[in-house]
């Protein structure tokens, strides 16, 4: 075991992991690619697991290295690439909150994070990721039978934390290694709404009310709500996310957002991870008026119901008449993972004022054809992401229908009259059948 606090070169430090071992890391700006790409080049290992999910890089040949295979909580383009070519990769069906309770009932010997340099009093903060494992990580830094090594990126932004859940941050002389890797965060573009997801933006942001708590995912709508929002006439917004993104940026540099009556966290917008831009990043550099919490403080439905006028934006595949909800594997293939989408459906449902916004255009185009989205049933190969009982506001392009109180024959005709025209006669006559 290393000395308390050394630092190693990458080497030196995946020489730590034995040939029989259980890592876990945690998504996207969570994962420490110089440490993967140099435990991608051992020719050793004979039974080693990695959990993680949303791998933002192939890691140099990571999911090609024997002895090693991938547990993921949430497939990406990556993890959808690389199952196609029949790489070492599993999915594990955890939505994230359930994750972090996972990560500390299994132990992964091997605990990595990604950290931003120590500052002069030997804090690291563990910057745009909180998510399942820096709980788990902290426990292991603690734990003598058990490695905590960290990745100091000098371009990680420093976000702050609350002290009840740990500040965000871990001493230098806690973590067993650490090594240095200056890596650019993972950034994703931030495309132009389509014309079917700026109706659908423009559907679900007339639901959302003055002073709102609002909760908004990854995507073209949510940052389209954000910027109708962000120029629109309402304000006193609060903030309670999964994930701050440029939409969230948004609306706090049009002045929106104050915080003032969430209910839960009040006088700070709350997440517990970030993906965005540069200038996203930027902002949150040291920025008080955001704070990264784990997953266990924002996503958990308890938590969650106390929430004012809670408003949450998710997205979905596929969804059949009798309201269930396909938003992770579909047409027999794995797409992405439950995340917190269901814990924000059945949190928001039940807040005071709350509002759950599941959201999907109309069509897909599946191998060169365009199908509906809305379906009389979801086939065999697809997996319910959201029960029916669950599911309230499901909005379209062509407008936005709250099923939650509707019988199951009144609940499929509003879906019809959600579902694109060329398709609503076939869909009414599968209930009429």
């Amino acid at each position: 075991m290393p000395r308390k606090g050394q630092r190693l070169d990458l080497a030196a430090a995946t020489a730590l992991v034995r040939a029989r071992d259980r890592i876990a890391c945690g998504f996207v700006s969570g994962q420490p690619a110089g440490f993967l790409g140099a435990l991608a080049t051992r020719t050793d290992l004979a039974d080693v697991v990695l959990y993680t999910g949303l791998l933002s890089e192939p890691y140099g040949g990571l999911l090609q290295t024997p002895g090693l295979r991938v547990v993921s909580a949430f497939f990406g383009p990556i993890e959808r690439m690389a199952r196609t070519m029949g790489a070492h990769i599993e999915f594990l069906p955890v939505d994230f909150h359930g994750l972090e309770r996972l990560a500390r009932r299994l132990r992964p010997r091997v605990m990595l994070a990604v950290t931003t340099p120590p500052d002069a009093d030997g804090w690291m903060s563990f910057g745009l990721y909180a998510g399942a494992t820096t709980i788990p990580f902290v426990e292991a830094a603690r734990d003598p039978d058990r490695l905590a090594i960290a990745e100091v990126n000098p371009h990680m932004p420093r976000l702050l934390g609350l002290p009840e859940h740990g500040a965000h941050r871990i001493h230098i002389s806690e973590v067993d290694a650490w090594v240095e890797y200056p890596n650019a965060p993972t950034s994703i573009p931030n495309p132009a709404a389509s014309p079917e997801e700026t109706a659908i933006a423009r559907h679900a942001a007339a639901l959302v009310g003055d002073g709102a708590t609002l909760q908004v995912g990854i995507g073209a709508v949510p940052d389209e709500i954000a910027s109708l929002l962000a120029a629109g006439p309402l304000g006193g917004f609060g903030i309670h996310t999964e994930m701050v993104s440029d939409g969230v940026r948004a609306l706090h540099r049009a002045g929106k957002v104050t915080n003032r009556d969430k209910g839960l966290y009040d006088g700070v917008t709350v997440a517990t991870f970030a993906l965005g831009g540069a200038e996203l990043y930027a902002w949150l550099d040291g920025n008080p008026d955001v704070r990264m919490l784990p997953v266990s403080a924002t996503n958990d439905p308890a938590l969650i119901r106390q929430l004012l006028r809670f408003v949450s934006v998710n997205g979905a595949l596929a969804i059949d008449l009798r309201g269930q909800v396909a938003a992770d594997h579909v047409g027999g293939r794995q797409y992405s993972g439950v995340g917190g989408a269901e814990a924000f459906v059945v949190g928001a449902s039940e807040a005071p004022g709350g509002k759950s916004l599941l959201c999907l255009k109309s069509t897909a185009i599946v191998q060169g054809q365009r199908i509906s989205t809305i379906v009389p049933k979801l086939g065999v190969d697809a997996c319910v992401t959201t029960a029916r009982h669950h599911v309230q506001w499901v909005v379209t392009e062509h407008g936005a229908a709250d099923l939650s109180a509707l019988s199951d024959v009144e609940r499929a005709r509003a879906l019809i009259t959600l579902a694109h025209p060329d398709f609503r006669d076939e869909l009414a006559g599968a209930v009429d059948g």
